[in-house]
């Protein structure tokens, strides 16, 4: 008698080296899996406290031969006490509403991450996207992901948040603003919104990707604290000596970017 399993077997791959995005003179490779299937939301889950992320219908970590510097990163949200700057961004734009809404793709969405995009990453491989490539970003989801959006006393669009709901947390996925109000701190700001609405949820963690202490780009991530890093598959508190050494050496930067 031959025993067949029920369940498929989930097969990972490794992608090609590839220049890194964020550190210069570096090689970058991944180990992907596809999700889906009815058991898609509970492996998505498992894969998340794994470190891993998502970018449409695959999960995605880095496994370069010889770099360690992408570091996952998660905030506890009952113990995060926003400091003095992210104070003063949360009165700058305290006048903007917050609504959750679906996953779906719209022009005026559209035309604002184009902006975003052409003012904060030009030349980048997101600043060439057409319409159908960011609806297949935002809506090409196997699992529980949704939009925030958020708008001025007048309506206008002024920051998105795409967002994965998980059973302990939530997941920054990507955002943008609009480049005109880039003074108001807006990608802190909306990070500050999702910790209080994962406590809201009474869920304990907002998950933030990928830290790199070296980047420009991702070493922001960490002024968020008290942060927890993984390292060899398991999460503890970053030490905060860790980090403000380096802190002063970067400005803040906008907020989720397809998290490598």
């Amino acid at each position: 008698m031959t025993y067949t399993s029920p369940r498929h077997p989930q097969l990972f791959y490794t992608t090609a080296p590839m220049p890194c995005p964020y550190l210069a003179g570096r090689m970058e490779r991944k180990v992907v899996t596809e999700i889906g299937g009815p058991d898609a939301v509970p492996f998505h889950n498992r894969l998340s406290r794994a470190g891993f992320r998502r970018s449409h219908t695959i999960a995605y970590a880095p496994v370069c031969a010889s770099c360690t510097a992408c570091t996952p990163i998660r905030v506890p949200v009952a113990r995060f006490t926003p400091s003095r700057t992210q104070q003063r961004a949360l009165r700058r734009n305290a006048m903007l509403h917050a609504t959750r809404v679906p996953p779906t793709a719209t022009p005026e969405q559209f035309t604002l991450f184009s902006a975003y995009q052409q003012t904060r990453h030009e030349g980048g491989d997101m600043a060439s996207m057409t319409f159908p490539d960011y609806r297949a970003m935002i809506e090409d989801t196997p699992i529980e992901t949704f939009m925030i959006e958020f708008r001025d006393a007048e309506g206008r669009l002024a920051c998105v948040a795409l967002v994965d709901q998980l059973d302990d947390g939530l997941s920054a996925v990507y955002d943008f603003y609009d480049p005109a109000l880039q003074k108001r701190s807006l990608g802190t700001f909306a990070v500050m919104h999702l910790i209080d609405y994962t406590r809201t949820l009474g869920l304990p963690y907002l998950y933030l990707g990928y830290w790199i202490s070296e980047s420009r780009k991702m070493a922001y991530k960490a002024r968020f604290r008290p942060a927890q890093i993984m390292t060899r598959g398991v999460w503890h508190d970053l030490d905060p000596a860790h980090y403000e050494a380096r802190e002063s050496a970067f400005l803040p930067d906008g907020l989720f970017r397809p998290v490598e």
